[in-house]
């Protein structure tokens, strides 16, 4: 017997994939510094537990499909306080944000059509369009200028009939970058013009710095029809184990394409659905000290790793994430050898090799991914610790 070729086509995840090594470290008795993945350490608002040990009830019945409604009331009324007019028919939870944008992949693309994706991007899209047999057509973006979107006929000049839409990570994973008022406004105009979709992850929203802003597609009201909103619990409240998220819509051809998805699955667990409710009806200052606190955070990685001989690496505007171009001959090899092959002290360091986040093949290549998401202590250490590995690499470039 043999298996599909879709199943045999899925990518491992490179965030993911390292993991057997790091873990044989910890065997070793190595301390390993996890800046392979947004998993935060700010701990989970204490209301989302207490939510769920308040709820009173007798059976523990499958939910609606499209989601509780008293929590995708309080999504509604989160969404109204960023200036976003979604009502609670414009909301179906899912999954987490991954069945969001699985869901999105879907509704938009018949096999063999595109959406056109800014590149480096989160590489877990790829895996969420394979098995839909839906592919990304990268638009190449640079470090070197910020990882800012090219002018519009670069763009408009990837579109073809194959073109479904285009989607957009705002504040962006990896590279951290906060697109301009303008860029956003500029993708809203070709999608308008060129009758495609948007798909707009914004589950990085709350976390810009330097005073910058997340302009949100579901402000631009002449496009509202064509936007699909992808969000998350996930990083906003530091609640990734729920895996709730939610995908919104003005668009009723897509609101029901979703609840066929959304019924297909059953529903969303019923506690975690409890428990996030609480969540979004936190008040919006409890976003204030911890966006302070990734703040301080981002302005230490970047200050160590800019101290680095010959590490490359611009300050990003926002999310948890920042992309470092290094003197090695390969990134992945070398995340590799800092698992198997170093430690100083009893530590190392775990990275994401960013190869895999771009579509166009030779690109990322000794570039990494590194999120931070521990204490300022740990962080610090972790940059001491990559610093001497830099020097004792035997793949070094100089």
């Amino acid at each position: 017997m043999k298996i599909s070729q879709r199943s045999l086509g899925m990518q491992a995840s490179p965030i993911r994939k390292l993991v057997p090594y790091a873990n044989q470290a910890k065997k070793r008795g190595i301390k390993v510094y996890h800046l392979n993945i947004g998993q935060p350490d700010i701990e989970t608002p204490k209301v989302f537990m207490e939510a769920v040990k308040k709820a009173d009830l007798d059976v523990l019945a499958y939910a609606d499909s499209n989601g509780w409604e008293p929590l995708r009331d309080s999504i509604a009324a989160y969404y109204k306080r960023m200036g976003l007019t979604y009502e609670t028919e414009d909301i179906i939870i899912t999954n987490g944000g991954s069945e969001a944008l699985q869901w999105a992949f879907i509704i938009t693309c018949d096999p063999g059509e595109e959406i056109l994706v800014p590149e480096p991007f989160y590489t877990n899209y790829r895996g969420f369009a394979a098995p839909y047999l839906a592919n990304i057509r990268p638009i190449t973006t640079y470090p070197e200028n910020g990882f800012a979107l090219p002018e519009r006929s670069e763009i408009e000049s990837l579109i073809t009939e194959k073109t479904k839409g285009i989607m957009l990570s705002n504040p962006g994973n990896p590279a951290g970058v906060v697109y301009s008022q303008e860029e956003v406004r500029l993708l809203a105009d070709i999608a308008r013009d060129r009758d495609i979709f948007i798909i707009a992850d914004e589950v990085y929203r709350e976390f810009c710095y330097d005073g910058k802003s997340a302009t949100s597609f579901g402000t631009m009201t002449d496009i509202l029809d064509r936007v699909i909103l992808v969000d998350s619990v996930s990083k906003r409240f530091s609640a990734c184990g729920a895996r709730i998220g939610s995908l919104t819509s003005k668009n009723r051809d897509v609101m029901t394409a979703a609840l066929k998805l959304g019924q297909a699955r059953l529903c969303v667990p019923t506690l975690e659905m409890i428990g996030s409710k609480a969540l979004y009806d936190l008040d919006p200052s409890y976003f204030k000290p911890i966006r302070e606190r990734y703040e301080e955070r981002r302005n230490l990685l970047i200050e160590e790793l800019q101290k680095m001989e010959g590490v490359l690496c611009e300050k990003p505007g926002g999310a948890f994430y920042a992309i470092a171009k290094l003197p090695v001959d390969n990134a992945e090899t070398f995340a590799i050898w800092l698992l198997t092959d170093f430690e100083k002290d009893g530590k190392t360091v775990m990275l994401a090799p960013v190869e895999n986040f771009y579509q166009t093949p030779g690109m990322g290549v000794d570039e990494v991914r590194v999120a931070y998401v521990l204490n300022t202590e740990d962080l610090a250490e972790a940059m001491r610790i990559l610093d001497i590995s830099l020097k004792q690499y035997p793949g070094r470039i100089n």
